[in-house]
């Protein structure tokens, strides 16, 4: 997990390039998991987006506001 400041941290997974293509076609689909899974614990972060760099995926979250 690397940070980028105190609210956003992204998540980076390593993958061969065929399994990468796979979660890229429902990548939609897993951010809206993930924040549901996220949800049901009641954590305060949540999945923003899913994107392709090279053979990884990474995943950038961000901690959620109370308003």
């Amino acid at each position: 997990m690397i940070t980028k400041d105190s609210f956003r941290k992204q998540i980076i997974i390593s993958m061969g390039t065929n399994n990468v293509e796979r979660v890229m076609v429902q990548s939609n689909t897993y951010v809206v998991n993930i924040n549901r899974l996220l949800k049901g614990i009641k954590s305060e972060i949540s999945a923003d987006f899913i994107y392709l760099d090279n053979k990884r995926i990474i995943v950038t979250t961000n901690k959620v506001t109370i308003s």
